[in-house]
């Protein structure tokens, strides 16, 4: 490593700081935008591998399912083993598959190349986070992690745009070979620039036992909330997987009271802060995931939207996130993320609510846009604080893990949304082709996500304190230059320097 910084030393604006949100950005940038881009290509994929709905529905899932169930495991050995180290294993474990499934020949190599994706996305995603909480000084951290939440959402955003083209004008093949190009970029900047940082303090081997029932029970929920809404798999089936992820999750909690290493160690849930940061992204995630999941498509089948415009059409959304995501970040960091989580959830619920006046027939500027740009808002607002808070309120040492947990909960909370949104707004059977049956469901999943975030407001002024993210006096300051003493605090000043220009009085020692 060229660079000296230390982790925890690092300026957001120094050319260190630079190169780690640029190799953190990037390295999370190509899951990001993978999990957006693919939506486009299914048809190109269908009709070049021959691949039934099912197999391509599984195309998408088998990401999910293995990023899902392995990204608390990544989070913990990112704690364990060095932050970088697994955040360039990730890149590795991401980008070689992407050279399977651009070479696939038949759907099953695609689905399985794309469950190895998400292997490596498991490791990249949290350990992204955690080399920012532990490398960037206390004062910028949560600026940081906003510059990190815009940039990615840009990335996001412009999967379908860079996807559409690449599918167009070469092959669908090349929305995986992209990957070669960056993933080779990511790992030269991190091993140049990024400092390495782990949890010290770990001893003993890796608790394979807490790690194989933490994925086992992650993997089975997952895989009942996603197969849940298509109705073709067996109700017996369904249940049982929610039977056994519950169970090895509560069997994950006891084996990590009793573990000596523990994969995860209970103490981090000690901190009502990072329980509270947790409890607010469920309830702020879940209204999001229902949002993401029916806009694109009531705009599509209700107002008859292309698949490109219906995705430019939250760009508003992408660029106040990557105007304001930012200085939300510092705001929190100032005067505490209370305040803009309990704003931005509210900014999300009323554009939620304005979301409501878009119907068939509506035009873009009069109703989708208004809707957008309140949404978008409050969306900048919440996600950088939130982030922070969580990685805030959980011991230093711990980041890979308290991000691993993060990002879990807000997958799930996604995914929930996604399984039990539809059936309660009455959007069922062939409701998702039908525009007026479409439009009134969706309506109705609207007031539903509106009053999830107001809710998610309404927790955060409750629960969430505004000192979380408090900075100590010396955290982040330059080292006093040696053969300087500092008058320590208790001792008086014997000078008195008036703010009216008259000169310096020294001060009678029983006047001090």
């Amino acid at each position: 490593m060229t660079d000296s910084s230390a982790p925890g030393t690092v300026a957001y604006r120094s050319a260190t700081g630079r190169w780690v949100l640029a190799a953190t950005v990037l390295g999370s940038a190509m899951g990001f935008l993978d999990a957006t881009v693919v939506n486009v290509a299914l048809p190109a994929i269908g009709e070049d591998l021959d691949a039934d709905v099912a197999a391509l529905q599984w195309v998408l899932d088998g990401y999910l399912l293995t990023l899902a169930a392995l990204i608390l495991l990544g989070g913990s050995l990112a704690d364990r083993y060095g932050r970088r180290r697994m955040f360039s294993a990730g890149v590795v474990c991401f980008t070689l598959p992407s050279v399977l499934c651009a070479l696939a020949p038949d759907p099953l190599t695609l689905i399985v190349a794309r469950g190895l994706q998400g292997v490596g996305a498991a490791l990249l995603t949290p350990g992204s986070l955690a080399i920012i909480q532990a490398a960037f000084r206390p004062a910028d951290r949560s600026r940081a992690i906003g510059a990190w939440s815009a940039l990615t959402g840009v990335a996001s955003a412009l999967g379908p745009i860079v996807g559409g083209y690449l599918i167009d004008t070469f092959s669908w093949r090349w929305i995986f070979l992209i990957n070669v190009p960056i993933g080779l970029v990511v790992l030269l900047a991190a091993a140049r620039h990024v400092p390495e940082s782990r949890d010290t303090t770990s001893n003993g081997g890796l608790d394979l036992r807490g790690g194989l029932l933490a994925t086992l029970g992650l993997g089975c929920l997952t895989y009942a909330l996603i197969e849940g809404p298509r109705g073709h798999t067996p109700t017996w089936l369904l249940a049982a997987a929610l039977a056994f992820g519950t169970a090895a999750l509560g069997a994950f909690a006891v084996a990590e009271r009793r573990a000596r290493a523990p994969m995860l160690p209970l103490e981090i849930f000690s901190s009502r802060q990072f329980l509270a940061a947790n409890a607010v992204t469920v309830v702020v995630y879940a209204a999001l995931g229902g949002v993401f999941f029916l806009l694109v498509v009531f705009l599509q089948t209700s107002l008859g939207y292309s698949p490109l415009q219906a995705g430019a059409a939250s760009l508003p959304v992408t660029l106040l996130m990557l105007l304001l995501s930012s200085r939300a970040g510092g705001l929190a960091q100032r005067a505490g993320p209370r305040l803009p989580l309990t704003v931005g959830p509210l900014l999300l619920a009323g554009g939620m609510l304005l979301m409501l006046r878009i119907d068939t027939g509506s035009g873009y500027a009069t109703a989708v846009l208004p809707a957008v740009l309140v949404f978008g808002l409050g969306l900048a607002c919440t996600v950088a604080p939130v982030t922070a808070t969580a990685l805030a309120a959980a011991p230093a040492r711990h980041s890979g893990v308290a991000s691993g947990i993060n990002n879990a909960v807000s997958r799930v909370a996604q995914l929930a949304a996604v399984a039990a949104l539809p059936p309660l707004a009455g959007i069922v059977g062939s409701d998702l082709t039908d525009p007026g049956a479409l439009a009134d469901g969706f309506h109705t999943a609207m007031l539903i996500t509106a009053t999830l975030a107001a809710a998610g407001g309404l927790l955060a002024f409750v629960v969430i304190r505004s000192d979380v993210l408090d900075v100590p006096p010396s955290a982040g300051q330059a080292p006093e230059p040696e053969g300087v003493r500092r008058r320590p605090s208790a001792e008086p000043c014997p000078y008195e320097c008036p703010l009216d220009g008259t000169p310096l009085r020294v001060v009678p020692p029983a006047e001090r």
